[in-house]
């Protein structure tokens, strides 16, 4: 029997651009939101049809450059007619569904996904979400008290399949010593929520360096450099474009990390000025964050047609050749007025 050779298809995973030029459409469809009936363009998002018409929905793992990956769960609705309840960050509205984005079903779940992160994760840098869990009366201490930090490396030797039991004293936490291990950037995987944010942003959707990915299985999963390498060991360009993803603060710049150490850090005093990259050619905006004259880092605006919240390395951690003169003058002028 001779079987024709089927025409080999190339299978590409959807990007953000993809997914933009898919769901441009001149059509629109008509569905009715919390009782209130809307007309959207066809192929928009539950979520993005939500915030053009004021209603909020809580998202952790959502970014408009990225793709969605639907792992936080804290964005989900309900489907009047569907089984289970649907992320809005990723589902696309159809012609007559019946939306209900607070419902007691919806609340509950988004109470309980609160509770669990708040319980495992510290999230004591996560914007806003103190807020949703006081909106959502979780209560994620009724897991217990948090189980004492592991110690570092634990989880990235963990063996899938091969599981100590859990005590039943304290909620199992991800608690861990905080990686340093260059002078760029750290990575406090007590604060990770296993998001993606940082995977998508190093791989598929920008930067497409694949230095991390995620590793481990259940409880163990984590975020990871090849093999659990040192990251100057592996492939990271050091682009920070994670950092500017990550929600949680799990990934910061170090010297964020090292003024928040020493109760220098207040968002209160710093002011941003915006200005365009020295570097190259490309012109990239910078957003220079800065606090009593000093900069303490740079990022660039999400909306910028130019970057699209990313940078490379010298644009993102290059800025510090100004704190190093400015130092330098100050010196100068010490030895100088102690000459006199």
């Amino acid at each position: 029997m001779t079987v024709a050779a089927s025409p080999l298809v190339q299978l590409q995973r959807p990007t953000r651009a993809t997914d933009q030029a898919r769901r441009v459409s001149g059509n629109t469809v008509t569905l009715t939101i919390d009782g209130e009936e809307v007309t959207a363009p066809e192929g928009a998002t539950i979520l993005t049809v939500c915030r053009a018409r004021g209603t909020e929905i809580p998202t952790l793992c959502f970014l408009d450059t990225l793709h969605p990956v639907n792992a936080c769960r804290v964005c989900v609705v309900e489907i009047e007619g569907a089984r289970v309840l649907a992320p809005a960050c990723s589902r696309a509205v159809e012609n007559g569904m019946i939306v209900k984005t607070s419902s007691e079903r919806v609340n509950h779940s988004r109470k309980l996904v609160l509770e669990l992160l708040a319980s495992s994760v510290d999230l004591s840098t996560t914007p806003e979400v103190a807020g949703w869990i006081e909106q959502y009366d979780a209560k994620p201490e009724r897991f217990g008290p948090a189980a004492p930090p592991a110690p570092a490396g634990t989880r990235a030797s963990a063996v899938a399949g091969h599981h100590e039991p859990p005590s039943a004293e304290f909620a199992a936490t991800v608690a861990e010593p905080t990686t340093i291990d260059n002078e760029l950037y750290v990575r406090d995987y007590a604060k990770c929520i296993l998001c993606y944010k940082c995977v998508e942003a190093c791989g598929p959707d920008h930067q497409n360096t694949f230095a991390i990915a995620v590793a481990g299985r259940g409880f163990d999963a984590h975020i990871s450099t090849e093999f659990a390498v040192p990251l100057p060991e592996s492939a990271c360009v050091y682009c920070g474009n994670c950092i500017a993803v990550c929600p949680t603060g799990a990934l910061m710049a170090k010297s964020e990390f090292e003024m928040r150490a020493e109760g220098r850090w207040n968002p209160s005093t710093i002011t941003e000025t915006d200005t365009i990259c020295p570097y190259c050619g490309v012109g990239c905006t910078l957003r220079l964050h800065v606090a009593d004259g000093e900069i303490v880092k740079a990022t660039s605006p999400l909306e910028n047609s130019i970057t699209q919240g990313n940078l490379c390395i010298k644009g993102r951690f290059g800025w510090r050749f100004v704190g190093n003169r400015a130092a330098g003058e100050s010196r100068a002028r010490d030895v100088e007025n102690g000459n006199r």
